[in-house]
């Protein structure tokens, strides 16, 4: 059955582009007004209000992490990094459904790709948005409508529990997940659990490479699934050197949601009786968790690179991403979590193949 929506493809990429092309305005180096961006008479001086009123809302939505979000959507949501990112899916005739998507709210945007995902897929979208980070993606839906009007049918917000679906995207908790299962497990669904990335070191590492990981860290006050909140190190590891290359971090302590974290957390290891190392705005903990607290990362020793290729296999289920210098074919870069490409899926699941199969 053809797509019944009235846009091609093509049209989609455009309208997405175009909303790349204003967000690109907006970076960590300063704000600026660009004369040929469509629109931009009516939604630039919005666009900053905008990112104050998140700010303002949400403690851990510094301006820094909200345009540090902002900025890498611009450099993805390009007409040709959308038509490359596409042209491996077959969506000419994708039947036309209803999506609903549930959104988490740990960090600026974090169900935006599911978002763009759906509606370039020729999909409506019904979105319920955390209230944690309800104030950016409304703004940016009203930009796109702007650029093209035939999105306005197309989306649609609410508070409410969903009733009128024909598939469900959901991101939350290990315990929301249940929750998700229960009430939606009768659609065809996507429900995401926690995971958290990991950073595999050898000794090797130089000190341009441990201040490169210090991004994976500390970015987003490490709230991310993309995250790194571990460390696997061998045994006998002398952490001086990772301390020295990450203190350029150091003002992260300087955030008192994140200061206050790092006082409670280290008052309850001290009492009872962990050992810790610390540097004064990040503390180290031997855990074999992956999922670490604010101000806290984790590490675990191993003893062998295939013995440990091995465990972080069988416990791929809380992983998103492993970074380290070529340990493994899936491996990435130091500095490179928060820089996922367009199809760098959350949990590994294919969204736009999904999405295609939908009936």
């Amino acid at each position: 059955m053809i797509n019944k929506l009235e846009m091609g493809l093509n049209d989609r990429i455009t309208a997405f582009s175009e909303l790349g092309k204003f967000l690109s305005q907006f970076k960590n180096t300063g704000y600026e007004k660009i004369s040929d961006i469509r629109y931009n008479e009516d939604f630039f001086d919005g666009m900053i209000q905008k990112i104050k009123s998140a700010k303002h809302h949400n403690g851990w939505f510094t301006e820094e992490n909200i345009v540090f979000s902002l900025s890498q959507w611009s450099k993805l949501l390009t007409k040709s990094s959308l038509e490359k990112w596409l042209s491996t899916y077959s969506l000419g005739s994708v039947q036309t459904k209803t999506i609903g998507i549930i959104m988490a709210g740990n960090i600026p945007l974090v169900g935006f790709h599911d978002f763009i995902s759906v509606l370039l897929c020729g999909h409506k979208v019904l979105v319920k948005q955390s209230s944690h980070d309800n104030y950016l993606l409304p703004y940016l839906t009203a930009y796109l409508i702007a650029v093209e009007p035939r999105f306005k049918n197309c989306i649609s917000f609410t508070e409410e529990r969903f009733s009128d679906f024909d598939a469900i995207i959901a991101t939350g908790s290990n315990n929301t997940a249940r929750y998700f299962e229960h009430y939606f497990g009768n659609k065809p669904n996507i429900i995401r659990k926690n995971r958290n990335s990991v950073a595999v070191l050898t000794g090797n590492e130089s000190k341009e490479q441990l201040a490169a990981l210090g991004e994976d860290i500390f970015r987003y006050y490490g709230l991310g699934c993309r995250s790194v909140s571990k460390l696997m190190v061998p045994e006998g590891y002398n952490f001086d050197l990772f301390f020295k290359s990450i203190y350029g971090y150091n003002d992260i302590i300087k955030g008192a949601k994140y200061a206050n974290n790092y006082d409670y957390n280290k008052a309850v290891y001290l009492m009872s009786s962990f050992k810790l190392l610390e540097n004064g705005f990040l503390m180290l903990k031997e855990d074999n968790s992956y999922s670490s607290p604010i101000a806290t990362l984790f590490y675990e020793t191993y003893t062998s690179k295939e013995k440990l290729l091995q465990k972080l296999e069988e416990d791929k289920e809380a992983i998103q991403c492993v970074v380290g210098d070529n340990f493994s074919d899936s491996s990435i870069d130091f500095g490179t979590t928060q820089h996922p490409s367009l199809s760098d899926y959350a949990d590994n699941i294919d969204v736009i193949e999904f999405l295609t199969k939908i009936e």
